[in-house]
């Protein structure tokens, strides 16, 4: 999987969640009908979360400035802004190549091209680790609860 693809297709499932979080706040307050928002709503959560660490590790990856990984993280609190993101970034070439850090590519330069590098190493560990990095953060948030209640 290439730097381009794994943004990819976590910006599209970022907006695909965003249309069932929609959709499930819709029903919530429109027909009163709220069976789908924990679903939407946790999906949703957790494919944020995804987003945003894909959004670093490839912007780590494609030396992006930070201000371009923090708008990178922007656009994944308003709805369908990282399709938009995510084509800008591929038309400038700024998702073009593999994964430089990978054994046998360039050294790393710096904590968070080092944690990349080993991450690169060691993929399928990587995965776990972040997969349950990301589901120990999405239990936090669940427990502390909705940002806003308008109940």
């Amino acid at each position: 999987m290439t730097p381009r693809t794994l943004f990819r297709s976590l910006a599209f499932a970022e907006a695909v969640t965003w249309t069932l979080l929609l959709a499930a706040m819709f029903a919530k307050y429109v027909l009163d009908n709220e069976a789908f928002s924990p679903i939407a709503g946790g999906l949703h959560g957790f494919v944020f979360l995804s987003y945003a660490a894909s959004t670093v590790f490839v912007g780590v990856n494609q030396k992006w400035s930070p201000a371009t990984i923090f708008l990178g993280l922007a656009t994944a609190v308003i709805p369908y802004a990282t399709i938009p993101f995510e084509r800008s970034m591929d038309r400038r070439k700024k998702l073009d190549g593999g994964w430089r850090l990978a054994p046998g590519g360039e050294a790393p330069a710096g904590f968070a091209e080092k944690i990349q590098a080993v991450v690169l190493r060691r993929p399928a560990v990587s995965v776990v680790v972040v997969l349950a990095g990301i589901a120990v953060v999405f239990r936090v948030l669940l427990y502390l609860g909705p940002p806003v209640s308008l109940s």
